[in-house]
Formats: C-alpha cells, sequence, structure tokens
C-alpha cells in the first residue's frame, strides 16, 4: 500500500517536471498533479489495454511504434478532460508523455532500495 502511494506521489512529481520542462503542458497545482497522476494511471490501466488490442494490425505494421502514439493521445485527452492540467495539443501530449514516462522510470529507478 505504502509502495502505491510512494508511485502515485512519484508520478505526481515527474508531471510537474514535465509541466516545468515544456511550456505547452500547464499543471495548475500539486493537488492537480496528484488528480491528473490518478487519472493518467487508471486510463492507462482500463483504456489503453482496449485501445491496443483494438490496434494490434497497425501496432505490428509499424513495430509497436504505433504505441507512442496512442502513449500521446491518452496523455492529450486526460489534459483535456482535467481542469488545471492543460496540454496543448497532439504533439504536446505526444512528446510529453515520453518525457512523463521517462522522469517517473528515473525517479523510480532512484528511490528504488539496492539489493
Amino acid at each position: 500500500m505504502i509502495r502505491l502511494l510512494i508511485g502515485w506521489l512519484l508520478n505526481a512529481i515527474a508531471l510537474l517536471a514535465v509541466a516545468y520542462l515544456m511550456p505547452s503542458i500547464h499543471v495548475a497545482s500539486m493537488g492537480t498533479a496528484l488528480v491528473a497522476a490518478l487519472v493518467l494511471g487508471l486510463v492507462n490501466t482500463l483504456v489503453r489495454p482496449i485501445l491496443v488490442i483494438l490496434t494490434l494490425p497497425v501496432t505490428l505494421l509499424t513495430l509497436g511504434l504505433f504505441l507512442l502514439v496512442i502513449n500521446g493521445l491518452l496523455f492529450w485527452a486526460v489534459g483535456n478532460f482535467l481542469d488545471g492540467f492543460t496540454v496543448a495539443s497532439f504533439w504536446s501530449g505526444f512528446f510529453g508523455a515520453m518525457l512523463y514516462s521517462l522522469i517517473s522510470w528515473a525517479l523510480a529507478a532512484l528511490l528504488k532500495p539496492q539489493a
């Protein structure tokens, strides 16, 4: 349970970092970042698998690169859905989703206990 909460907080911090690095993405506050991180997690858990299955032929044809488009679309959609979290365009969502993934991965790797 604690790991889930820490992961949620790390994702919110990663979202704030993306908003800081990309002027086309705006997050109003830490509370908004927490809500957006939660909604992004839910969308990636519930909607993304359905989209991956529906677009499987295109994904196979592009050797998996279409998954980046799906990530960008979902990031952009959440930005259009939530107040206080704004993503200006699809391309902002595309690059924002990639940057968000990299930052959240790096934060999780930094805080992971070494074996």
